[in-house]
């Protein structure tokens, strides 16, 4: 049985992680949940369940106005070939959660450690990033090093890499 937002809350409180979380109507995609901006500081992002031609899993997470081109993100992650989006039933088996919900939060579920992380350099200048707590009708705000806490604490050693333009960009600047 995967996680609830509860099991994550008191996963963090063991933690000692400091979140705040706010409700509000579902959103699907990265312009629904645009109009949130306003009303939450920090870096707004956007997952990217990823799968490999050897079937390696990938969770790439980026801000939400990142450009990523999935033709060459394969050579930036080190996977096996170009990469393709996993599918809901993969998604919900590895991660637990439905599309419009996948968040690094989702790690919680990834028992089997199958999926790496793959944390995008320019989001990680954020000191405070907003994710959904594993369900796309609220958003949570957790800082910069209690993400990486959090991540590691699941059995997973997040990948920082430079996977957007945007990042790209600042690594050569």
């Amino acid at each position: 049985m995967p996680a609830t937002r509860e099991d994550l809350m008191t996963r963090f409180k063991e933690l000692g992680i400091e979140t705040s979380t706010i409700e509000h109507e579902r959103v699907f995609t990265v312009a629904e949940s645009s109009k949130l901006d306003r009303e939450l500081e920090g870096g707004h992002t956007k997952n990217l369940f990823v799968k490999d031609k050897k079937g390696r899993l990938f969770l790439v997470v980026a801000l939400a106005d990142a450009t990523i081109d999935l033709k060459h993100l394969h050579k930036v992650i080190g996977a096996q070939g170009r990469v393709s989006f996993g599918n809901a039933e993969l998604l919900e088996e590895v991660l637990g959660v439905t599309p419009g919900s996948v968040t690094p939060f989702a790690l919680i579920n990834d028992a089997g450690q199958r999926v790496t992380p793959v944390l995008d350099a320019a989001m990680m200048e954020y000191d405070t990033l907003n994710y959904h707590p594993l369900s796309n009708d609220a958003t949570t705000s957790i800082s910069r090093e209690d993400l990486l806490v959090f991540v590691r604490a699941c059995g997973h050693e997040p990948q920082i890499l430079a996977v957007s333009a945007e990042a790209e960009a600042s690594a050569e600047g």
